[in-house]
Order: structure tokens, then sequence, then C-alpha cells
């Protein structure tokens, strides 16, 4: 059969040729139908199939809350690059994860991954150092990143670091991760503080430090407010008023409440351990637990059904309406009964109404039946009913400046930039520690430290209570001028400071200092004294800080406390002393290398001076704050017995049996702690101490109410003391002069320049900016 069906399929093949075009099979298969003589169609090979692309893994979106998320997008975001998450940026972080990782999103480890790519991606395109979801920046980022991603992972090689990842709709290639040509250097750094340092290679390689010297006035101070929420500070995009809502003063009381407590949240003593002990260890471990409680403070508004209870309580000192004392914070208020309570340190500080204060005490509530007082019940946000017996009475305890901008010394003494606190911040606008602190310490150690260096010129002059109306004061400002001129060997110092009052008595206030006329008059006397020392004025900047009797605040005032932050002395009674600037200016013929030209600066009260950009910062400010505060001060009872005429007499003197808590260069300054040998000549020097504690530890320069020192309430910032200032300038001429250093900051007053009942003589302070302490001069004339 085989052999027949053969044959007959040998007999009906066509004898044509098959077409050209259609290739010979290389394994022909008999037809369906060989009977019916149907021809073998030639089969065509097999195309080879397509790999079928993978098929992606099942991803189940879950719900991802974002306080779970915190603790790995804390790690990654701040720890490792210095970033601060918006609560916006961490739910859509949460969000993302939560869809595109899913449940395996932790045993995996994928939202670490996700996280360090958006993190170096914010980075990269020049984002700030605060990452917020709002905008499409990070929107941006996460829709770039989910198309690379697979199975819940990203499966793009090198995203972060190499231009692998083209930006959706772009054949150019170029990374979403990188930053574009189009951005320069200046445009990537404003939020970091750097546009306005403006250091090119040639700036730091002058030789004068005055290149890297910027007054900073009260009105240019940047505005910045704490975010509670989110822990760090924010600009205040709103433009300011002389004449602001009534909300804004209530807004300066909370911005300066709660800067205050999250400063002592970060204080060891108000810090509770990690681990608590637990109720199986022994009775040894346990003890070294009770050696390190830690302070907890109590919201007033919780004091509410808690009678005889011991609390320590936060909160502004304020009188009430009935003329007692009462503490207030964010939650409410309670009167305050101090009849038994002490000051600790004892004679260590003063307290007035006004400031902020920490009381340790008992609370005890109304009776049943008795009267509830003034405002009494309120509640939350009002006065609530009893009293707050207080048995200790504190300040909150100062932070050091290298804590608040997060530096850290060295093994060898240098300060390098760490992690945590505001390093980011730029409070001046000169430019923050973390993105140019590092920079502007190098350029301070090559210039102030040079052996080669002109001594002087690391100095700065600071004169107080330049009173121009006296003739003797000319005569002692022309003696100093020739003092500096005959030492120019070892160079000019390269400021001088100018502290008002520059008159006796209130200008245009019917006082003996005369009107506008004698006032413009006594600086054109002051122009003519200083055109007598052209090379000093060529060579150093003069600041001119008013006081409250200068105008115009004087004219209304009459010499009483005007709102601060005030202007300048205007330009009205300054022309010819800029005149006899440009003249010595004109005078030298000064190549690009050289040295920069002198200049006249009349700025605000208070006022700051920054010194190579967020290194140093000196705050000069004018004011009589020791009369005020002892006018005001609350006076406590005295712990000492008082049991003969002998502790009677002890009594009245200051006690100096318990230090300051100072730092340790203290020691070394000319103003070191007394001991009981010594006389009672240093009795200016402990209220010298009280003051400069009293000031520091409240973080702002007038911790008084408004009526008795009023305040512009938009420009409440310039009156903070936060961060800590190297060196603070307190003039006043009330109080003696003194140059002492509290938790490394230099406090100076340099008191009045011809002092009283000192005939003939002057003084002044001069502050070294290499080793940041100050030393008294003085000089008869």
């Amino acid at each position: 059969m085989a052999d027949i069906i053969e044959a007959a399929t040998r007999d009906h093949v066509p004898s044509s040729p098959p077409p050209l075009s259609t290739p010979a099979p290389k394994g022909p298969i008999p037809s369906s139908s060989p009977a019916f003589a149907t021809p073998a169609h030639p089969i065509r090979e097999a195309r080879p199939r397509e790999a079928a692309p993978p098929v992606k893994a099942t991803i189940l979106p879950v719900l991802l809350p974002p306080q779970t998320l915190r603790p790995w997008a804390f790690r990654t975001f701040t720890k490792k690059h210095n970033l601060t998450l918006a609560s916006s940026a961490l739910q859509a972080l949460a969000t993302f994860i939560g869809k595109n990782c899913g449940s395996a999103w932790r045993e995996e480890g994928l939202a670490e991954k996700v996280l360090e790519e958006v993190a170096k991606g914010w980075k990269r395109q020049g984002g700030g150092v605060i990452v917020n979801g709002e905008g499409k920046g990070l929107k941006g980022i996460l829709a770039d990143l989910e198309s690379c991603m697979e199975g819940g992972r990203v499966v793009s090689q090198g995203l972060s670091r190499t231009p692998s990842l083209a930006s959706a709709g772009s054949g150019r290639g170029e990374s979403i991760f990188s930053r574009p040509d189009t951005l320069r250097r200046d445009d990537s750094n404003v939020s970091f503080g750097m546009s306005a340092l403006e250091v090119d290679d040639e700036t730091e390689q002058a030789n004068d430090p005055r290149m890297f010297l910027k007054v900073v006035s009260a009105f240019e101070q940047p505005r910045l407010t704490y975010n509670v929420k989110q822990k760090h500070f924010e600009k205040i995009t709103s433009p300011p008023s002389l004449l602001p809502k009534p909300s804004h003063k209530t807004d300066l009381f909370h911005q300066r409440y709660n800067l205050v407590l999250q400063r002592l949240l970060r204080n060891e003593s108000f810090q509770g351990p990690v681990i608590a002990p637990s109720r199986a260890h022994s009775s040894q471990r346990t003890s070294s637990f009770a050696t390190q409680q830690a302070y907890k403070l109590t919201p007033i508004a919780n004091l509410l059904g808690r009678d005889g209870s011991s609390h320590v309580l936060l909160g502004l000192l304020t009188v009430s309406p009935t003329g007692t004392l009462a503490l207030s914070d964010l939650t409410g208020s309670i009167a305050l009964d101090l009849s038994s309570a002490r000051s600790v340190p004892e004679m260590g500080a003063l307290y007035t109404p006004g400031m902020i204060v920490v009381v340790d005490g008992i609370y005890e509530e109304e009776g049943m039946g008795g009267h509830s007082g003034l405002g009494g019940g309120g509640g939350v946000g009002g006065t609530i009913g009893g009293r707050f017996v207080g048995l200790s009475v504190g300040g909150p305890p100062c932070e050091r400046r290298d804590a608040t901008l997060g530096v850290s010394k060295g093994s060898d003494g240098s300060q390098t930039s760490s992690g945590g606190g505001f390093g980011w911040v730029d409070f001046l606008g000169v430019g923050s520690e973390r993105s140019s602190g590092s920079r502007m310490r190098g350029i301070e150690k090559r210039m102030l430290a040079r052996k080669d260096h002109d001594a002087a010129r690391r100095k700065i002059v600071i004169l107080g209570e330049v009173n121009l109306d006296k003739p003797r004061t000319l005569q002692a400002l022309r003696r100093i001028f020739g003092l500096y001129t005959a030492e120019a060997g070892d160079g000019y110092p390269m400021t001088f400071i100018l502290v008002g009052n520059f008159v006796t008595h209130a200008v245009m206030a019917g006082g003996g200092s005369g009107g506008s006329i004698e006032y413009k008059e006594y600086f054109d006397s002051l122009a003519s004294a200083l055109a007598e020392f052209p090379s000093i004025l060529q060579a150093a900047t003069f600041v001119f800080v008013p006081g409250d009797n200068d105008p115009w605040a004087s004219a209304s005032s009459a010499g009483a406390s005007t709102a601060i932050p005030r202007y300048g002395v205007p330009d009205l009674f300054t022309s010819r002393i800029k005149r006899t600037f440009t003249a010595a200016n004109a005078e030298v013929e000064r190549s690009p290398s050289a040295d920069m030209n002198g200049e006249a600066v009349w700025t605000t009260n208070p006022a700051r001076l920054s010194l190579f950009g967020p290194t140093q910062e000196i705050v000069v400010f004018r004011d009589d704050m020791a009369g005020r505060l002892r006018r005001n001060a609350i006076h406590f009872k005295s712990s000492e017995p008082q049991s003969n005429d002998d502790d009677h007499e002890n009594a009245s003197t200051p006690s100096v049996e318990e230090p300051m808590d100072i730092d340790e260069a203290v020691a070394d300054a000319e103003s070191h702690q007394p001991t009981k040998s010594e006389t009672v000549q240093n009795a200016g020097i402990l209220a010298a101490r009280v003051l400069v504690k009293t000031i520091l530890d409240q973080g702002y320069l007038s911790p008084f109410p408004l009526s008795t020192r009023p305040v512009l309430w938009d420009y409440s910032g310039a009156i903070q003391l936060y961060p800590l200032p190297t060196a603070l300038v307190l003039a006043d001429s009330d109080a003696p002069l003194f140059a002492i250093t509290y938790e490394g900051c230099h406090v100076m007053n340099p008191g009045r320049m011809i002092p009283q009942g000192r005939k003939g003589q002057t003084q002044w302070l001069e502050f070294d900016t290499q080793t940041r302490r100050a030393k008294t001069r003085e000089i008869t004339y």
C-alpha cells in the first residue's frame, strides 16, 4: 500500500519547478489529501518567538501611616542627609511606599532604598534643607521614580549617581536627579544661606578682615518664626508693619515662649532616661536611675483637680488685674504665691514681671465654699482657680551657641559642623553654619592667626555714652585717636563702635540739649575732630549706635524708654561726617588688591556685627537695663539666718558661696569669680554677673512688660538672643565697666567714656576678634 501511495504521489507532482520566491522546505511532509493529488504546500520556517515581557510581581498596596514610616525617614533624611521632612512630605512618602512597595516595605528593606533615592534626588535637584511635599519638586521625583520600580524595587542601576534615568518625554537622557546646567552655584545655595556671602577667590585671599565684616541692622535681619509642629524655623513672608494687627502681639509672646520651651526640653535636666528601670532589677540598679531623675514640666491647665501635688511650671511672670503676681503659659494662668520662695541660685539672677521662669512648688485648690476671685475658674485659656505656692524660682538654663548650631570641637580644639541643631538656618542673612561655617573658619584662622599680621588690626574699639554736647568728650576722642595714631606701627583697629546717647538730654523735647540745629552742630564738631586723623578714617569702619535721647524717637519720648528696635540717627545730621570720610578716602590711591576704604555706618539699636559669616556674631545694644531690673525686681526671702548684728551686716553683701554656672574660660578672664578674701570693691563685678546671667538665660534683650519697655511686634526677632552670640555689647551707663564670659558668650559694658567723679580720665574697651576677649584701656586727657 505504501508503494502505491508513493507511486501515485510521484505521478502527480507538477513538472514545473517551484517558484524561486518560495524556498524549498527542509522537512517536507505529505499533503493532507494525497488521494486527490493535492500538492504539498511548502511550509515556511517558523519565526523565533520574541521573549515575552517579564511578568511584574504583583504588589498588594497597603495603607502605611506616616507615623509608622517616621523612624525610617528620620534616619535617612535627617541623620544621613541633614534634611528636614515636612509633614506633607512624610504623608506623600508614606502613600508612595505603601502603594509601590506593599506589605514587604519593612521586611525586605524596600522603604529604605526608596527613601535613599528620594533624598539624593532632592539634594541633586537643588532642593532646600526642608523637604516640602506640596511643591512640584517631590511630586516630580516620585513620579519618575515610580516608572523605574519593579516589584517594589528600584531596578535602574546607578539611579542616583549616573544620568541613566531620563525624564519622561525628553530625549536628552538627562537624569532628574542631576542638577540642571542652568543652575548656578549661588542659586543652588539660596536655601542654605550662602547667597549673601559673596565670597569669591579674590576676596578669600584678601588681607583686610573688614572684607568679611557686615553690619546687620534690626530691620534688615531675616524675620523667622519657630514652627512647633515641624520643629524648625520658617521665614515670615508677610510684610512687616509698624502698626500690625493685635494678633501679632499674641504671636510675640507665643514665639518667645516656644523658643524657651524647645531649648529647655533639650537640656539634660529635663530629659528622662531612654530605658526605664525594670521592676525586676535589683535595688542597686534602680538607685542609679533615681540619681538621674529628670524634671517634668506640667502645663498650668493640667493642675485642675490635683490639689496638694508638687509640679514644675514654665511660664511668664505677669501682674494680674488685682495687682498680684501670676504665672501664664499657653494653656492658662494661675495666681502665684512667692512669699516662701527662694531664688536658684541665690543672688544669682533677678526676676521681674515679663520674664519666663521655672517655678517649683505646690498647687492648692480653692475651698469648696470660697470665692473664686477675679477671673477664677476659667479653665483652659483663662485663670484657673486656686494658687501655686512657689518654693524655688529659677531662669531657664542658657544654651551654648555651639549646641544650638550643631558645632562640635575636635581634639585639636578646632570647630567642625556636626549633626543636630539649627545649623542650616541663616539667622542673619550672611550664611548658615552648615553651608559656610567651615570655610569661614578656615579664612578666619588664616587671616587672624598670621604672625606677620598686625595685632591691632584684629581689635574692635568700643566707646560708650559718647555725649557730644560736652566739650570734654571731643577732647577725649582726640586723645584716643591720637593714641592709636602713635601706635600705627602695629596697625589701626578695624572697627570703632561709638554708642550713644550722643547728647545728655533728649533732643527736641525741651531739654538742655537743644533742638535739631544744635544736634547737627554736635556732629559737625565730631566731623572736625575726625578730619584731624585721616589715616584712621581710611583704615577703619565707624559704627554709630543711637540711644534713647537721639532723634527722632526722643522728640515724643522726652528721654523715656522708646520702642525697640529703633532706627539710627537720620542722614540729616550726619552728612558732614560722611563727607569727611569721602575726603579722607580720596587722598589715598588704592590698588584693587589693597584694603577697602574706611566708612561710617549709622545703624539701629540694637544692631549686629557679623565677622566671617556665621563664625562670629557681635550684638550691640544701648539700654540702661541694670537700673530697670533693680526697680522692677521681685524680692525673695533670704535663706541665711539673721541671729546677730554680724549676720545682718553680712546679709547685706551679696553671697559668693555659690558661683555661677559659667564656662571654663571665665577662670582665665580678668573678671574671674571673686572669693571670700576679696574686698567689697568686687560688688560691681557681682552685680554685673547677675545682670549677665539674667539676660542670657532669658535669651531676650528686653525681658520686661511692653508697658515698661515697648517693642515693635513685627521686629521682635531682632531682640532675641538665639542662638547665643559670640559677644554682646550691653552698653549701660548706670552699670560699671565690665567684661564677663558666660556660656561661651563674652558680655561687655563699656560704661561711660568719661566716668563720673574721675576728672581728666577716659576709658573704653578693646575687643580682640582672635581671642574673643576684651580688655579695659584708660588714658588721661
